[in-house]
């Protein structure tokens, strides 16, 4: 792996992605340079690792103009005169903060995720790059915002609203869902990607008002939309936002669960992602803030649902998942149980078994035959 500084021109002639590695970061470099190999090689790109020995060297590396030569992934490390970069950024660069400092408005920006956020960065640069989205605005915060996916093919499209996990934690993005937009795209979806503010820094209530005010966001894009044809699918924690906003009359046709917390009674007891729940809900949340969010408890939803769950994933999400699809059956909505092998993460990769016969079920249901 090359560590000299390159040029837009070779980089054409040598690589796909880079990763610029900025002055005074505290990781071990050949650490980095595995977890940037192994990306690369997943993702069927050529990479570079560049090692910055100051700002302006940093600086060259930015593309002139948006859409510059390949993915760009900058690590800024603590100076401040490098970390100024970050500020108007050119679209196209993704930065990334091994540590938990902030969002930089204006930037894509990942932050707090340690030396596997390098992983989901790189993903990041390369998934926008090969299918750039349209960001539409649902809200006045840089956090209310929805990312839009078309097909290729003329519409009206059927639409697949993804709403992302993280335990209802900040430093957890849109970004999670880049690999299921651009696989729905290709299939005949729109994919409309939500970000939403985290209640670890706005509140549970402004969690769940965002989630529904970016659905309902749907009806006023400018775009070939069928809206009788909408599936709300969540991964994680995003499951239960998602199911919490159909159970509150959000306009879908369909709601999925990707590895779901749907019981947050018992998430809570089992201390969960070291009490993420009562962190989000509120360590003093009353029950009826449990009763209004937990979608085991707020069943029957009145929509058709589909629970995925992968068999090696954490076993109380197991649980939750086996449990939740009985309990909605018994409750008269109209329920698919769907558990193959595969882990928290199978259940958003395109590549997994679990989740092309997710996306085919999405079709089913949605009476879609693909693009």
């Amino acid at each position: 792996m090359s560590h000299a500084l390159l040029s837009d021109s070779d980089i054409d002639a040598v690589s796909q992605v880079r990763v610029v590695i900025a002055p005074g970061l505290v990781a071990d470099r050949a650490l980095l340079g595995e977890v940037a190999e192994r990306e690369f090689a997943a993702l069927g790109v050529r990479g570079v690792l560049i090692h910055a020995h100051d700002a302006a060297e940093v600086r060259a590396q930015l593309p002139p103009a948006p859409g510059g030569a390949g993915a760009l992934v900058i690590l800024p490390g603590p100076e401040d005169e490098t970390r100024e970069l970050m500020r108007d950024s050119p679209d196209g660069v993704v930065w990334l903060d091994l540590a938990r400092v902030g969002p930089v408005p204006g930037a894509a920006h990942i932050q707090g995720r340690g030396v596997e956020g390098l992983a989901w960065a790189i993903r990041h640069a390369v998934h926008r790059r090969r299918r750039p989205p349209t960001r539409v605005p649902y809200g006045g915060h840089p956090d209310q915002r929805g990312e839009l996916y078309l097909p290729e093919t003329d519409g009206p499209h059927p639409v697949v609203a993804l709403v992302h996990g993280g335990y209802w934690r900040s430093i957890w993005g849109a970004d999670l869902m880049d690999a299921l937009c651009a696989d729905l795209a290709g299939r005949g979806f729109a994919a409309w990607n939500l970000e939403y503010r985290r209640p670890d820094l706005h509140g549970w209530d402004v969690t769940t008002a965002d989630v529904a005010a970016g659905l309902a966001a749907l009806a006023d894009l400018r775009a070939p939309l069928d809206l009788d044809r909408v599936a709300v699918a969540g991964h994680s924690a995003g499951a239960q936002l998602a199911l919490r906003a159909a159970a509150d009359g959000a306009r879908v046709a369909l709601a999925v669960s990707l590895a779901g917390v749907l019981d947050l009674v018992e998430a809570d007891r089992r201390h969960m992602s070291t009490g993420a729940v009562s962190s989000a809900l509120g360590a003093t949340a009353p029950a009826e803030v449990y009763l209004r969010s937990c979608p085991l408890l707020r069943l029957p939803l009145g929509v058709p649902q589909l629970i995925v769950q992968g068999s090696g994933d954490d076993l109380d999400l197991v649980d939750f998942g086996r449990r939740y699809a009985r309990a909605a059956s018994e409750s008269g909505d109209e329920v698919t149980y769907l558990e193959m092998s595969g882990d928290h993460f199978a259940v958003i990769d395109p590549a997994a078994p679990i989740w092309r016969t997710t996306a085919l079920a999405i079709a089913k249901r949605l009476d879609h035959t693909g693009g």
